[in-house]
């Protein structure tokens, strides 16, 4: 009769010892806040882009180049596309033909489409005189924009390339604040490296 006392107190003890464990806490519980997946960046490695365009450049090697249909013959579209982002950079390349002003204004007017979603939009002059390649930068800052960087250059009598930076998904900049740094460094690297033909 001890022996099944002392098992049946050694449960009793066991019992209250896994109750008291698990409660008695004055900790409150608080939910984490919402984070978001880590990025990767690859290596920042380039190669060079010359072709029958009447340009070439530095592009990202982590990216690759898609060419576009064109219904006009002097006007060439084509994307640097980012399959590890989900984004691309869209260029499009027009002669110029006194028509830089209109081309120009274009550009801005571009820009200007995100202003209702924008928190700021920093204008930045862009200039490689021993390249012959001006222009302006637009650094669209803002959560909900749908293209955070975009730009124009031109030699002012006889190129002109536009591009825009887009991703493949709903904006939600400030989650891929690292990813848009990298595309700008790419872009200002490109620019650095841009020679018309």
């Amino acid at each position: 009769m001890t022996l099944r006392r002392t098992i049946s107190q050694l449960y009793i003890l066991a019992f209250g010892l896994v109750l008291f464990s698990c409660g008695g806490g004055s900790e409150t519980y608080y939910p984490k806040p919402r984070g978001f997946f880590r990025i990767d960046l690859p290596q920042q490695e380039y190669m060079l882009f010359d072709s029958a365009y009447p340009f070439s450049f530095k592009y990202p090697a982590c990216s690759h180049m898609e060419t576009q249909e064109s219904n006009d013959p002097s006007t060439i579209w084509f994307n640097i596309v980012y399959p590890g982002f989900h984004g691309s950079v869209n260029f499009s390349y027009k002669p110029v033909n006194g028509n830089l002003y209109e081309l120009s204004e274009d550009a801005r007017e571009f820009a200007n489409k995100h202003i209702a979603k924008a928190n700021e939009i920093d204008e930045i002059r862009i200039s490689n005189p021993a390249n012959r390649v001006f222009g302006i930068a637009y650094d669209i800052e803002g959560s909900n924009t749908a293209s955070p960087y975009q730009f124009y250059v031109t030699d002012s009598t006889s190129h002109y390339l536009r591009a825009a930076v887009y991703f493949d998904h709903l904006p939600n900049n400030d989650s891929i604040a690292p990813i848009i740094q990298r595309v700008k460094v790419d872009m200002d690297t490109l620019l650095s490296s841009l020679k018309w033909k």
